[in-house]
């Protein structure tokens, strides 16, 4: 059975969806079967994989509205190595049907139970904010990986997505847990992410990856071509970032 985990931050602009295709293609990189669900309807993953999302005929979206089955909305990125249910603005549409449905928050978990045998890991890229998308995905996860951007804002927003996630282990998911805080974006010239990674390691010191993200020319390159960093520049600080980060993603899940 596939370990599946959301990558969360209500807060957009964190590296949450450059996490997600760069930590999918560095699991596969090392063997493992992924799939990767883009759960955002801006759709970044799915064009950060360099699938075309306004071309699309299956989509998440048609999943949750149980127009297609979930076989038929997986394709493949070249680009990046991995399996990969799109997504694009046709998802709003299956979030306000969620809301009207029973069991809405179960949707994505009952969706995917059917394939959960075929891979190892499935990871979940979730919408910058707190709706009936980054539940359903939640509530289908084994564990929620947080990229944090080490900036003035970063603690508070990092408090409310907490309560968030105590709440969906009251009502749906009891077994949910984060597996890790990841820090992204990282530069190391300034004090500032100096003073926020301290404050991080101090509260949640046993959840804090010791892999940190640094801003690299190369991860922001990668995307507009497609691909993934490891694929696009093995050899850059990004690449070797997100590798060691699927290492202790290995170590922390199995």
């Amino acid at each position: 059975m596939s370990t599946v985990l959301s990558i969360a931050n209500q807060k957009g602009g964190v590296g949450k969806t450059t996490t997600a295709v760069n930590l999918s293609a560095s699991l596969t990189s090392i063997n493992k079967r992924v799939l990767l669900i883009d759960m955002d309807p801006q759709g970044n993953a799915t064009m950060g994989c360099g699938i075309d999302k306004y071309s699309l005929t299956n989509s998440i979206c048609e999943v949750l509205l149980d127009e297609s089955n979930v076989n038929e909305s997986i394709t493949q990125s070249e680009g990046v190595g991995i399996d990969l249910i799109p997504s694009n603005t046709d998802l709003v549409a299956a979030e306000v049907a969620l809301l009207k449905s029973t069991r809405s928050e179960f949707k994505l978990k009952d969706s995917i139970a059917s394939i959960r045998q075929n891979y190892e890991y499935i990871i979940i890229d979730c919408p910058p904010s707190l709706n009936m998308l980054t539940i359903n995905a939640f509530t289908a996860s084994n564990g929620i990986i947080i990229p944090m951007q080490c900036e003035y804002y970063a603690l508070e927003g990092l408090s409310a997505l907490i309560q968030t996630i105590e709440k969906i282990k009251e009502t749906t998911n009891p077994d949910l847990e984060i597996t890790g805080l990841v820090r992204t974006m990282y530069d190391t010239r300034n004090n500032l992410s100096h003073e926020v990674s301290s404050q991080l390691l101090q509260h949640f010191s046993n959840k804090v990856f010791n892999t940190i993200i640094p801003r690299n020319v190369k991860l922001a390159e990668a995307p507009s071509f497609g691909q993934a960093v490891i694929n696009y520049a093995r050899t850059s600080k990004g690449s070797i970032s997100y590798t060691s980060l699927a290492s202790e993603v290995l170590s922390k899940t199995q």
